[in-house]
């Protein structure tokens, strides 16, 4: 076929006889036997000792075929190790200059199977592939294909739209990837979104993908940046901030000096990477940190871009935001004011520059946000004083109690606090962790107090995925409280049904929560949250698909008709336990 006639075009080139010459010598001779023969003699290896060998072979039923195939694959084999072996010997010019050579030569065969890889070794052993080879592999899909990738870089470091179309899939990918695990149906307190940690999230096989495809390349490495740039303007997705993040890191650890000496993000990234580890920012890399801010020099503004984008990671703003947490319950029992507290302050600082990324990068601007008086003098104060409602009421409940009878856990919300959470985003961030830190603490009087004040939020940051995600998570050390009435419908009907006919992702989280604790729920209460979380038309599938599952548990739970008739004999009265006036 005409695959076989340009497989072997290049034979020809070289002086190597072919099938077409063997076909033109038997069509043109008036013995045929003889010319084969000939032909055998002029084109087989040349060695002496073969010519006695080659007949008694014949006579075993070996095929030449079968032969020749094994010689080849032999110097093959050799002529792979010898390439190998001339890229590390002798003088850079020299080496370079000999494999040069060898492709000048091996090239024109560079479509037979057999040389293919030969050609292929030698073009990976070369730092430079001269430019007419590159464009020649480009053009030509299986040979672009079945290249090293060390080639590969090469023909990318000067095509972006190439490179982007390799990495794209990947990085639809890694979106996806976290996407599943804030929607995994594994809801746990325990386990959740932050879990992993950063030394293990960077063996995905997304990040391991990209560090390849990198390798040493600074060119491909600035590009990919450029690609999470554009997308995380284009998206608001922060998980592109975390794959920032992440790709740095995974070259740290391979020691890519070329990569890391050049980002001048990498200390920076460095340092939060061991506080993300912890969790936590403590006293030292807090002035670590600092002391890269304040060494921003002018001139170099823009690298402010950068490590916003750094700290816009949603590990970064976890890891921020609960320290923030812990230093406020620390002021509370030191007595005191946040604005007295350089290291929160810092911690401040750095959730205002993760969490003014998106405006930094799209505005082109390089300059640290103005942190707001008012969160620190009013704000923060107001989240200082429901720690010590909590301490007051626990303390309460603990003294002997006069004639007044028990004091009540304080109900309403200030409405400064309610405010803040819909004007503020720092404010609004702080808020969240605080509620989460709440109910991981099992502090339902807290909780129900604070929640209504998540309704209208900040961008809505209460319905985002992570929170909703971490919220879930929590809400199972609170499962008791799902059996009464008035927790599910402050829970529910005060919440999360609220958003979930404008908002698909809540109508899922919903959902999911419910599966997992449905068998906490009180019945008539579920039975109204199976009415009202039924899909509509414009439901997507995920929705679809876990209102069936929840669907299909609920029908489980049922009892069957004849169950019914036979319970009243079971069902003794039960003796009457005092309750306590608090609930």
């Amino acid at each position: 076929g005409p695959g076989q006639a340009e497989m072997y075009a290049g034979l020809q080139e070289l002086g190597v006889a072919n099938g077409e010459d063997l076909k033109e010598t038997l069509t043109n001779c008036t013995e045929p036997l003889k010319a084969i023969e000939q032909f055998q003699t002029e084109n087989g290896v040349l060695l002496p000792s073969l010519q006695y060998a080659l007949p008694f072979l014949d006579l075993h039923g070996t095929p030449r075929l079968e032969f020749h195939q094994s010689v080849f694959d032999e110097l093959r084999e050799k002529l792979l190790e010898r390439v190998s072996a001339i890229a590390l010997e002798g003088k850079v010019e020299e080496r370079y200059k000999k494999l040069e050579d060898l492709l000048e030569k091996s090239f024109s065969l560079v479509k037979m199977p057999s040389i293919q890889p030969v050609v292929m070794c030698v073009m990976k052993h070369l730092p430079k592939v001269p430019e007419k080879k590159l464009k020649l592999v480009m053009a030509d899909k299986d040979l672009y294909k079945a290249c090293a990738v060390e080639v590969k870089r090469q023909i990318w470091q000067d095509n972006q739209a190439l490179f982007g179309d390799e990495v794209s899939p990947l990085l639809k990918q890694y979106i996806l990837e976290k996407e599943n695990i804030l929607f995994s149906n594994d809801i746990s307190f325990l386990q959740n979104f932050f879990s992993p940690s950063p030394k293990t999230r960077r063996q995905g096989e997304v990040v391991q993908k990209l560090t390849q495809m990198i390798g040493k390349n600074v060119k491909l490495y600035d590009m990919v940046l450029q690609f999470l740039r554009t997308l995380f303007l284009r998206t608001r997705n922060v998980h592109y901030c975390t794959l920032r993040a992440e790709l740095l890191m995974s070259l740290h650890d391979l020691e890519i000096s070329e990569i890391c000496t050049v980002d001048p993000c990498h200390k920076f990234t460095w340092c939060l990477d061991a506080c993300i580890r912890e969790k936590f920012v403590d006293n030292k890399r807090a002035r670590e940190l600092q002391g890269f801010l304040d060494g921003v020099k002018k001139g170099q503004e823009q690298v402010l871009g950068d490590l916003s984008m750094i700290l816009c990671d949603p590990f970064a703003i976890n890891t921020l935001a609960l320290s923030t947490i812990r230093h406020l319950q620390d002021l509370v029992g030191q007595d005191t004011l946040p604005r007295e507290s350089p290291d929160l302050l810092l911690l401040l600082r750095m959730l205002s520059l993760g969490q003014g990324a998106w405006d930094m990068i799209d505005s082109q601007v390089f300059k640290e946000p103005k942190m707001e008086a008012e969160l620190i003098t009013r704000f923060l104060p107001l989240l200082m004083s429901f720690v010590v409602d909590d301490h007051t009421f626990t303390v309460d409940q603990k003294l002997p109690s006069e004639e007044k009878g028990p004091i009540p856990y304080p109900s309403t919300i200030p409405e400064a606090f309610t405010k803040f959470l819909q004007e503020n985003r720092i404010a609004c961030e702080i808020g969240l962790y605080y509620i989460l830190h709440i109910t991981k603490q099992r502090n339902k009087n807290a909780f129900l107090r604070l929640l209504p004040a998540l309704v209208e939020t900040f961008s809505d940051l209460a319905f985002s995925d992570i929170f909703l995600h971490l919220l879930t998570g929590n809400l199972t050390l609170l499962s008791d409280e799902f059996a009464l009435e008035e927790f599910c419908t402050s829970l529910f009907d005060g919440f999360f049904l609220t958003a979930c006919c404008r908002k698909e992702n809540v109508h899922r989280h919903v959902l999911r929560l419910l599966l997992h604790l449905h068998h906490k729920v009180a019945p008539a209460k579920l039975e109204s949250l199976q009415k009202a979380l039924e899909p509509t038309k414009q439901s997507g599938e995920a929705v679809k698909e876990l209102y069936n599952q929840l669907s299909e548990k609920l029908e489980l739970r049922k009892p069957s008709p004849a169950e019914v008739t036979e319970t009243p004999s079971m069902e003794l009265p039960l003796p009457t336990v005092p309750t306590p006036a608090s609930r």
